[in-house]
């Protein structure tokens, strides 16, 4: 819009002269000026722009007047056209078409006939206000001119984050890859390590076993089976710290008087400790019941007994405590996995050397350790700790250098009556009665072999599959099957598939899982029916014939 049109006065003034007067007084004051023939020509020019309008009220008759309130209503939000409405003698109160005057917004009333002066005044100061609204619609622009430009400048600084960031997240999967291959080496020593000398017990023990019974030799033969056997133990139990830590372990979650647990094990811990370590139980006797796998639990506590007394070595004071504990949402919302309610709290406290800020932060970390290669694998808190979220726990570490470590291990409260679960004597089992089968279902040739042959020895009738497609047509057969024995992971169909099969076929079909590894049997009670129960790998004789008599006998 050019300068001259911006600051113009558009007059409509149809009746006698009064367009021509206004005319010359503007021009003659140095006010441009355009004489409008009708509303129509008045809202066409003023779409062209204008300073203000002199409008005659006897104008506002004419058509068009529908179109110039529409165009005044239609203001960008910085303008506010001024308007000089000329009136006839008596004031506009008078005049009914000057009533219109409130509709067209900005409006000042010029009596006629008008002096020059007062016109001229008039003119003057709706000009300086319209210069105003010019002024605040430049600064308007010039406000979203800056804008863009910063929010040029935001795209610009958005992207370099974006481009940062990127940076920073490949440097940190580099950074998390070196870790995990130096975590890897670790646990690689570590366990290569521990394996190779429970191998070394295994194997050893065998070959002699060989030579002394080719030469005829069978005396103290027992305590060359116990070598072997105590290997094959600690290796079993280097496995079960494996899946503990990574949460795969299969758990038998039910009701634990955690009080009597610790109260069962304190000749154990005790002989764990040396002489001068002073072991301190400190339990509760108003103890909720924990919901937990025992086992697991008895494991994490000797576990954590034996890192307290590492961290004794000139001697202290060990402190077992038991306690109840509610968590609420404060404390539980920054784990994912804990929700707010009733826990119950085992705390095992040394007064040894501690441990730096820097340390217990790592210190729950797979593989980390802080002993050198071949004295540990850095499983122990590690695999306390999945045992914890796996059974909806948590565990916590406070530690302070010379002062001593505390480490609290929380459980959920159990809910619910306990069942009392009946004692199997697994020193005199009873032979299998007449026609007694077992199915066995297991990929592993060897573990198929030894599990036949003793079941065999007990009098047991049995048939044998490598896998699910095998065992479907025995089950389909009309041949007498009191128990299925089935791997968990067996290769295609595993074996809850196969049960699930089995069962269609045989409703009253009982199946004992035995399993290494499986992950959706980690926890049992989600996993098995009535009718079926677990046993894991490696598993005595004695414990799976027990679970087999007690299976078919019930």
């Amino acid at each position: 819009m050019s300068e001259s049109r911006s600051e113009r006065a558009l007059i409509l003034a149809p009746l006698g002269r009064d367009s021509q007067i206004a005319l010359m007084i503007l021009e003659e004051a140095g006010f441009p000026g355009l004489i409008c023939q009708h509303l129509g020509h008045l809202c066409d020019e003023l779409e062209q722009g204008a300073g203000l309008l002199v409008i005659a009220s006897e104008a506002l008759l004419g058509p068009g007047l529908e179109v110039l309130l529409q165009l005044i209503e239609q203001q960008p939000a910085w303008s506010d056209l001024p308007i000089v409405l000329l009136t006839h003698h008596g004031g506009p109160e008078q005049t009914p078409e000057a009533r219109l005057g409130a509709q067209l917004g900005n409006v000042t009333f010029l009596e006629r006939p008008f002096h020059p002066v007062t016109l001229v005044s008039l003119v003057t100061t709706a000009l300086r206000g319209r210069r105003r609204q010019y002024e605040a619609r430049d600064r308007l622009i010039d406000l979203s001119n800056s804008e863009q430009r910063l929010q040029t400048i935001l795209e610009t600084l958005e992207q370099q984050v974006q481009e940062r960031t990127a940076q920073l997240r490949h440097n940190e999967e580099a950074l998390r890859q070196s870790q995990k291959m130096e975590a890897v080496g670790q646990l690689t020593g570590g366990i290569a390590h521990d394996f190779n000398n429970m191998l070394t017990g295994i194997i050893g023990s065998l070959e002699l076993l060989r030579r002394r019974l080719a030469r005829g030799r069978t005396e103290d033969l027992d305590s060359l089976i116990d070598l072997g056997v105590t290997s094959a133990n600690r290796a079993a139990g280097l496995t079960h710290r494996l899946l503990a830590f990574s949460r795969r372990q299969s758990l038998d979650s039910k009701a634990v008087q955690m009080n009597t647990l610790v109260l069962s094990m304190g000749e154990l811990l005790q002989r764990s400790l040396n002489e001068s370590i002073r072991l301190d139980m400190q339990l509760d006797d108003q103890l909720w019941i924990a919901e937990a796998d025992p086992n697991q639990l008895e494991s994490a506590l000797l576990n954590l007994v034996l890192n307290a007394r590492d961290a004794m070595p000139d001697g202290g004071t060990l402190v077992i405590r038991t306690s109840n504990q509610h968590l609420d949402a404060d404390f539980t919302d920054a784990y994912s996995n804990l929700k707010p309610g009733d826990y119950v709290a085992l705390s095992v406290q040394d007064t040894g050397c501690g441990m730096p800020e820097a340390i217990v932060h790592r210190a729950f970390d797979p593989f980390f350790t802080t002993k050198p290669i071949g004295q540990g694998t850095g499983l122990g808190l590690s695999m306390i700790y999945g045992f914890s979220k796996q059974s909806h726990g948590h565990v916590t570490m406070d530690s302070e250098v010379n002062r001593g470590t505390t480490v609290n291990l929380y459980l959920p409260r159990f809910i619910g009556e306990p069942v009392s679960e009946p004692v199997i004597d697994t020193q005199h089992m009873p032979h299998a009665q007449a026609g007694e089968t077992v199915l066995i279902v297991e990929d592993d040739p060897a573990v198929r072999v030894l599990v036949s042959t003793v079941l065999g020895e007990l009098g047991y009738a049995f048939l044998e599959a490598g896998d699910a497609d095998g065992a479907l047509p025995i089950l389909q057969s009309k041949r007498r099957i009191d128990l299925m024995v089935s791997d968990v992971g067996l290769p295609g169909m595993n074996g809850r598939q196969l049960a699930e099969i089995g069962r269609q076929l045989r409703p009253d079909l009982r199946v004992l899982f035995i399993t290494g590894y499986a992950e959706h049997a980690a926890v049992r009670g989600g996993f098995l029916d009535p009718g079926m129960q677990m046993i894991t790998k490696p598993f005595t004789f004695e414990l799976l014939t027990a679970k087999v008599r007690e299976m078919i006998r019930t």
